[in-house]
C-alpha cells in the first residue's frame, strides 16, 4: 500500500513538473500539437498506431492538423516531432553541438551507457570512428565477404519446405554479427546467447519499470545474462591479448584500444559489443526478410532480380563463393536494397535531446525536450517520392527523379551526421550476398497471408512463412 502510494505520488510529481514546465515556457513559440493527458500524453495512440499495418496514421494526422513539425507527449516527456527533410538534417547534423542523443528509459537501461546509441562527446567519436574503420569497403572486401558468403550458404542447406523466413534471417544475421565481432562460428554457445537478444529487444518500448511491465522485467534479466556471457568472453580475450594473442575481429581492435585516449574499460567494451550486436542481429535480418516479401508481391521485379543474378551464377561454379566483383555488379540489387530501406523503414526515427533553446522554422524547441526526427515519415511522402507507399525498385534506375539516390536529405535511411550507421555498407553487403543465394538456390512461395506490424520493432506478424523448393539453374551450352 506504501509502495502504490509513493507510485502514485512520483507520478503526479512528474506530471506537474512537465506542465509546470509548459507554462513556464509560454514566452516561447511552441510548435503546434497537443500534449494529450498528464504523464501518459499520446503514448497510448502512439503505440496504438504502430501496432496496425500502418502507423502513419499518428503522423498523418498530426501534420495535416499542424504541419510538419508538431508538439506531442509520449514516453514520459513533451517530444517535438519533425516530418520536414530540412529540419530533420539540421537535427542530425548538429549532434554534440545543439541536440544530444537521448532515447526512452526502456532502450537506455537495455542497451547500456556505453552502447554507441547513447554515447556522448569523445568517447562517442572514438568508438564511432573505430567501427567505422573496422567496417569499410576495404575490409569487407578483405576479410568479411567470404563468412558472409560461407555462413549464407551454410544456412540456406538447410532449408526444406517450409520455413520462417524471419527466423531464419534472425539466425543468419546473429551468426555473422557475433563473428565479425568476436571471431565465433556457429555453436550452442552462439545460439543461447541470440533467445536472450530476442527478449532484450522485446523489452524496448515498454514502460521502464519492471513492476508494471513483465516484458521488460524479462528484457532486464535476458540483458544481465547477455551482458555476464559477453564480459567472460572479454575477460578471456584479454588474458590472451596480454599474452600476445590477437583475433583480427572488433573484439582484439577494442582490447587494443584506438590511440585515441587509452584502452576501454571491460564495462565500456560490454555495452558496446551487446549494442552493435542489437544493430548487425535485429535490422538487417528484418532488411532481408521484407525484401523478399516485397519482391514476392512484385513478380516483374524479382523476375528481373533473379535474372541478374543468374547471370552472375553462370559465370561460376556452382560452389565457388561470390567475390567483390561480383557484388559490384549488381546494379539492380542495389535498387532493390535501396527501395526495402525506404519503404521498410526498420529505423522510423531518431531520438535527441535539445541542448538550449533551438530556433527553427520559426519555431522554438525548448532546452531540455526531446526531438524526434522521423525518417519515415519523409521517406513515405507523396512530394519527395513518387507513389512513394508503392515498392518500386526502378524508381532509383531514374537519375533525375527526386527519389534518386543522390537526394541526401530525402533518403536517409542510416541517419545522419556524426551517427550515422557505421555498419550501412556492411548491412547492403549481407543483404545482397542473401539475395544472391536465395535466389539462385531457391523459388518459394507464401505459405499463408502475412502483415507488417511496428511495434515494438517493425516485423511480420508471423514471421513470413514460404514454402521452398529448389532451382536448378542451366547454364548455357558451351559453343
Amino acid at each position: 500500500m506504501e509502495y502504490s502510494i509513493s507510485l502514485f505520488l512520483s507520478l503526479l510529481l512528474a506530471s506537474s513538473f512537465i506542465y509546470f514546465l509548459l507554462r513556464s515556457r509560454r514566452r516561447l513559440r511552441l510548435p503546434p500539437g497537443n500534449l494529450g493527458l498528464p504523464f501518459v500524453g499520446e503514448t497510448l495512440q502512439l503505440i496504438s498506431a504502430y501496432k496496425t499495418e500502418n502507423p502513419e496514421p499518428f503522423i498523418d494526422e498530426r501534420v495535416a492538423r499542424f504541419g510538419t513539425l508538431f508538439t506531442t507527449h509520449i514516453f514520459g516527456e513533451p517530444t517535438v516531432f519533425s516530418a520536414d527533410p530540412d529540419t530533420n538534417r539540421f537535427i542530425l547534423q548538429n549532434e554534440g553541438k545543439l541536440f544530444e542523443s537521448s532515447y526512452p528509459g526502456s532502450i537506455s537501461n537495455l542497451l547500456g551507457r556505453h552502447s554507441l546509441l547513447l554515447m556522448r562527446g569523445n568517447l562517442h567519436k572514438r568508438m564511432h570512428s573505430l567501427t567505422m574503420s573496422f567496417a569499410n569497403s576495404s575490409i569487407i572486401r578483405d576479410h568479411f565477404l567470404v563468412d558472409i558468403d560461407r555462413l549464407v550458404r551454410l544456412n540456406l542447406e538447410s532449408w526444406t519446405g517450409m520455413v520462417f523466413l524471419m527466423e531464419e534471417a534472425k539466425k543468419i544475421t546473429f551468426e555473422l554479427s557475433v563473428k565479425q565481432l568476436m571471431s565465433f562460428d556457429p555453436c550452442e554457445w552462439t545460439e543461447s546467447l541470440r533467445k536472450e537478444y530476442v527478449l532484450v529487444i522485446e523489452g524496448f518500448f515498454t514502460i521502464p519499470f519492471a513492476i508494471f511491465s513483465t516484458t521488460y522485467r524479462r528484457a532486464i534479466q535476458a540483458r544481465t545474462k547477455v551482458a555476464e556471457a559477453l564480459s567472460l568472453v572479454v575477460r578471456q580475450r584479454r588474458t590472451e591479448s596480454e599474452k600476445g594473442e590477437r583475433k583480427n575481429d572488433m573484439l582484439g581492435a577494442l582490447l587494443e584500444g584506438d590511440g585515441g585516449g587509452g584502452g576501454f574499460s571491460d564495462e565500456e567494451i560490454v555495452d558496446f559489443l551487446l549494442a552493435l550486436l542489437v544493430a548487425g542481429y535485429e535490422t538487417t535480418s528484418t532488411i532481408m526478410t521484407l525484401a523478399v516479401k516485397f519482391l514476392t508481391e512484385t513478380p516483374l521485379a524479382l523476375a528481373q532480380l533473379k535474372e541478374e543474378h543468374d547471370a552472375i551464377r553462370a559465370r561460376k561454379g556452382e560452389s565457388e563463393p561470390l567475390e567483390w566483383n561480383d557484388y559490384k555488379s549488381m546494379p539492380f540489387t542495389q535498387c532493390v536494397v535501396n527501395e526495402t530501406l525506404r519503404i521498410a523503414n526498420i529505423i522510423s526515427g531518431v531520438f535527441r535531446r535539445a541542448m538550449t533553446d533551438v530556433n527553427i522554422k520559426g519555431y522554438t524547441i525548448p532546452k531540455g525536450w526531446k526531438v524526434f526526427a522521423s525518417l519515415r515519415a519523409v521517406h513515405l511522402d507523396h512530394e519527395h517520392f513518387k507513389d512513394a507507399r508503392t515498392f518500386s525498385p526502378w524508381r532509383w534506375q531514374e537519375q533525375n527523379n527526386s527519389g534518386a539516390a543522390g537526394s541526401g536529405n530525402f533518403f536517409t535511411p542510416f541517419g545522419g551526421g556524426p551517427r550515422r550507421c557505421p555498419g550501412y555498407e556492411l548491412a547492403r553487403v549481407e543483404l545482397s550476398v542473401f539475395l544472391h543465394h536465395l535466389i539462385t538456390r531457391f523459388s518459394w512461395v507464401p505459405a499463408g497471408e502475412d502483415k507488417l506490424v511496428f511495434f515494438p520493432t517493425t516485423r511480420t506478424q508471423k514471421r513470413y512463412p514460404i514454402n521452398v523448393e529448389r532451382r536448378h539453374v542451366c547454364k548455357p551450352c558451351k559453343q
